[in-house]
Order: structure tokens, then sequence, then C-alpha cells
């Protein structure tokens, strides 16, 4: 199984909104970047992903699942974008920040540490460990 990193502001899209979102969870749409479409084109269904503040907080604060592969994007126009579906599973016991992962040397291939505009991103398996250690949970 793949992992990922879904980034959202949290004015536009919060970890708390995406919680409330319940079981049924949410769209993840307005992706309007190539490379990460061709992410969101590679999720599967039961993957799991960091859910990341962009801008305000800059933090991986939860972890999501991927619950609906690739689909248009009922906001984009142009037809070219698609988005998937994601509930939450659980908030980190511990934010990590922008700041913590650049400073861990074991993460500096990480594309959040080295394309950090990129708002989907892939995770590998060993990022995926050492970002979860880094907020006090279990692999």
């Amino acid at each position: 199984m793949a992992h990922w990193l879904l980034k959202s502001e949290p004015s536009s899209w919060s970890w708390d909104q995406q919680v409330k979102a319940g079981a049924k969870g949410t769209f993840w749409n307005g992706v309007r970047n190539h490379s990460a479409k061709l992410n969101l084109m590679a999720m599967k269904k039961g993957e799991k992903g960091f859910f990341y503040h962009s801008n305000e907080d800059k933090a991986v604060v939860g972890i999501v699942e991927i619950i609906k592969t690739y689909y248009p994007d009922h906001t984009d126009e142009s037809g070219k974008f698609g988005m998937v579906d994601v509930k939450a599973v659980k908030a980190l016991k511990k934010p990590v920040t922008l700041a913590e992962i650049k400073a861990e040397p074991r993460l500096k291939d990480m594309v959040l540490v080295n394309n950090s505009r990129l708002s989907v991103q892939p995770v590998s398996e060993e990022e995926w460990r050492v970002v979860l250690e880094m907020a006090g949970e279990k692999g």
C-alpha cells in the first residue's frame, strides 16, 4: 500500500472539519496541478495519507484514508482534473511541523522537504514510519 500527504489550508478546510465529516468522509477537490493530479489518480481505496495543514500551521496533524478513488472534480470547469474521497482516521498525538521534518536527516528526500508547494504528494514507507515516530505514534 502506498502512503500520501494531502495539504489543506486550515482556513479553507481544517482537520477539525475533516473529522466532523465522519465516516462518510468528503471529497478532496480543487487540485489544479498535473503532478498532484497524477498522485490522486494513483491512490487506491484503503490507502492512508497524512493530513497536512499548510500556510498557517505547516504541520502534519492527522491521518486520512482514501475511501473513493479518482473521479471528475465537479468544481473544475475545464474537465481536466479530478478528486478522491477521504475520511479522517485519527489525529496525531503530536503534530509534526515542517521545521521538524526538515530538521530530521532521515526525511531529507521527502517530497515535502524538496517540493513543499505540491498539494498531493507520495510518502515512502520509511518516511511514513519516521513521521509517525516523531508524532509519538506506532507505525
